[in-house]
């Protein structure tokens, strides 16, 4: 299931990942809020904080569709992936050449600094 992050800045489409997830997801909240906030500020800031356990589905299958379906529909400024998941935060890395804009991977425990990230472009300082 998806669900938004509310506490995410205006600027910022956030989503939370729990359970299973599916195409459906994506296509009846990602999309449509993903849609609201370019139509809003002209560009995509996105965060992704994935909270579910990756082995119902494959991470190179249907979320790569699904970014590049959505590489169309928007202007990509900034996007962090949020998952203590090594393999999906390589997949980030490696992705981040193929998608506009700034791709980048967070361990969970940093959420906050990648809200901040995708809201501003920088980090905040410890």
């Amino acid at each position: 299931m998806i669900t938004i992050i509310p506490e995410a800045p205006e600027n910022v489409a956030a989503f939370n990942a729990t359970g299973e997830v599916t195409r459906e997801d994506f296509e009846k909240l990602v999309i449509p809020r993903v849609k609201e906030k370019v139509d809003q500020f002209g560009e995509l800031n996105y965060l992704l904080y994935l909270d579910t356990d990756l082995d119902k589905f494959t991470i190179g299958a249907w979320l790569q569709d699904v970014l590049l379906g959505l590489k169309n529909l928007t202007n990509w400024n900034r996007t962090a992936i949020v998952t203590d998941k090594e393999g999906v935060q390589d997949f980030t890395d490696i992705f981040s050449v193929l998608m506009p804009g700034e791709f980048k991977s967070f361990p969970k425990e940093n959420l906050y600094n990648a809200l901040y990230w995708c809201k501003n472009g920088n980090e905040v300082e410890a």
